[in-house]
């Protein structure tokens, strides 16, 4: 097996697939699941939204597939309301959600009010417990400048979350190695535990690369692993797959 092949293959155990586009049938969300498990080994995770969570959480129990579950909550717009944010997360969870891709409210930060963002995330990471992981997107390419992207991360860490989060995919600058640097560095210097999700336009094993590369350079090998590491993509798996199994494959279009 060549390297390239053995960087997909870590790649592949990385992935939330992500299909987000809100119109899903419930056969959709079946396909999803059973994307999710390949012959070449499964997902960390599928994400979805929660009004699919039921439908996901019976295919599992079946096929009896150890594949988390994730949705997203405050999302995408990442408004202020701590209430709705935090009634959505529970709710979430409720259903079974394994884990939660909560929106900061970025806005809110970028016209200057730091509480709000430390309010929403924290009592959001209540509700979820020990139990269910609780990543938080900080919606790095409407931030914009490093400073803001820097705060948010240290704001969102301090809060309690467990994973900090590039983008919700739904704007027009998603992850970048540039805020993946920054991102890093404060996981570093913050809380080294803390998870790193990089999510919108991953596409390719070359993209993929690019990140796992920041992240060894910046927190070792031994942190590319599940509980530290994820992508959040739809189109990214086929193309892994495809350099796995020697094929020439273009990127795939994006579902997130």
């Amino acid at each position: 097996m060549t390297e390239q092949q053995q960087t997909a293959l870590l790649a592949l155990s990385l992935v939330d697939l992500t299909s987000l586009r809100g119109d899903e049938s419930p056969q959709d969300i079946t396909e999803l699941c059973e994307q999710a498990t390949t012959k070449h080994g499964n997902t960390a995770a599928i994400c979805i939204y929660p009004q699919y969570i039921s439908i996901a959480k019976q295919h599992f129990a079946k096929t009896k597939k150890d594949i988390k579950i994730a949705t997203v909550t405050n999302f995408p717009h990442g408004g202020s309301d701590v209430n709705q944010a935090v009634k959505e997360t529970a709710e979430a969870v409720s259903l079974g959600a394994d884990e939660v891709d909560v929106v900061f409210p970025y806005n809110a930060l970028i016209a200057g009010d730091e509480s709000v963002g430390y309010e929403l995330v924290n009592a959001c990471k209540q509700v979820c417990g020990k139990q269910v992981t609780l990543k938080v997107i900080i919606e790095s390419g409407k931030l914009k400048t490093d400073s803001l992207i820097r705060r948010a991360s240290e704001i969102a860490i301090d809060a309690g979350a467990d994973f900090i989060k590039t983008s919700t995919g739904k704007v027009d600058i998603n992850a970048t190695p540039q805020a993946a640097k920054i991102m890093l560095s404060v996981i570093e210097n913050v809380n080294p535990n803390v998870g790193f999700k990089a999510a919108g336009g991953v596409k390719t094993l070359e993209d993929a690369t690019e990140y796992l590369t920041l992240v060894m350079d910046t927190l070792g090998a031994s942190w590319l692993d599940q509980t530290h590491f994820r992508f959040g993509a739809s189109g990214l798996l086929d193309n892994l797959l495809a350099t796995i199994e020697g094929k020439v494959e273009q990127p795939s279009s994006e579902r997130y």
